[in-house]
């Protein structure tokens, strides 16, 4: 077993190694036989460095073929094709693409014909929906009734606009789903008492929630203080620590899913540099992990 720095008593996530790749996955949807997912972490793979092992990412300097190594990895220990990944384009945003067989390969074979897509959704069996992450915190989602899915990509900005929000309808609009029949995983990422944010971050989220919800959602501490009064030099602006893993939950349960089938992540990237890739831990100096989502065949 992999030491791990957990955030709960109960372990919210499932270890899995096969020929030497580490993995991770929810016991919530390890029950459903229907369903292929995981998540990656940076052990098992051939890149170097920074970006050791399991660099899953062409755009972070790595040698391509090294990723593509890395790919096939992963897809074989999880056990789906890699030519059936369909990449995300996050860029922050809140747009959804539903996904096909047509879809299959881009981002990874052949070049992607969208952009500023930072969620997929599909209901087509072996497509597998691909999102990437260091430190921000992918949301999984499963329609058991229509058999249907759905894989995004939410960082602060896309929390606090309400991309699993945005999942969710374009998953009703296209499958017919009933939110409250949904089962949905928000998956490693990093926890509030990593994720120091300014004012900036806090004064959205004070727009996008209620009131009664800020004190778990985020906690604050004073800047430094001196002779009594606040320190306003620069640098000394109030910080906070923002739970982007309630924030998500909230937004989940706005959305219409049911409390009790959200699966909260007890695993933190950046308390886990060394079994996970994190921006913050590394001062951005890291590779990418992924989340994978399919529909067996």
């Amino acid at each position: 077993m992999t030491y791990l720095n957990r955030k709960m008593s109960e372990n919210h996530l499932r270890e899995n190694r096969k020929n030497g790749v580490l993995y991770f996955t929810f016991p919530a949807f390890d029950a459903l036989p229907y369903l292929t997912h995981g998540f990656s972490s940076r052990i098992g793979g051939v890149s170097e460095h920074e970006l050791a092992q399991m660099n899953l990412s062409f755009t972070r300097g790595d040698d391509p073929e090294r990723v593509r190594e890395n790919f096939h990895r992963i897809a074989a220990a999880i056990g789906f094709p890699y030519d059936r990944m369909v990449f995300s384009y996050q860029t922050h945003t809140t747009n959804v693409r539903e996904v096909t067989e047509n879809d299959c390969g881009k981002g990874y074979l052949r070049e992607r014909d969208y952009q500023d897509v930072d969620g997929l959704v599909t209901n087509v069996p072996g497509v597998v929906l691909t999102t990437f992450y260091a430190d921000c915190v992918p949301l999984f989602f499963v329609d058991p009734v229509h058999k249907a899915i759905g894989l995004s990509h939410s960082g602060w900005r896309g929390t606090v606009n309400d991309i699993a929000g945005a999942t969710v309808r374009k998953m009703r609009e296209r499958y017919g789903t009933n939110p409250s029949e949904l089962i949905a995983a928000i998956g490693p990422s990093i926890c509030q008492d990593c994720y120091e944010v300014g004012e900036d971050v806090i004064s959205e989220v004070r727009k996008q929630y209620p009131e009664a919800l800020w004190t778990i959602l985020y906690s604050g501490k004073e800047a430094e203080k001196t002779d009594g009064q606040k320190n306003t030099s620069e640098g000394s602006d109030p910080k906070y620590q923002l739970n982007l893993w309630e924030c998500c939950r909230q937004n989940m349960l706005l959305a219409g899913l049911c409390f009790e089938n959200i699966t909260v992540t007890d695993l933190c990237t950046c308390c886990n540099p060394e079994i996970f890739f994190s921006h913050r831990a590394s001062h951005g100096k890291r590779g990418n992990l992924a989340g994978f989502l399919a529909l067996k065949e």
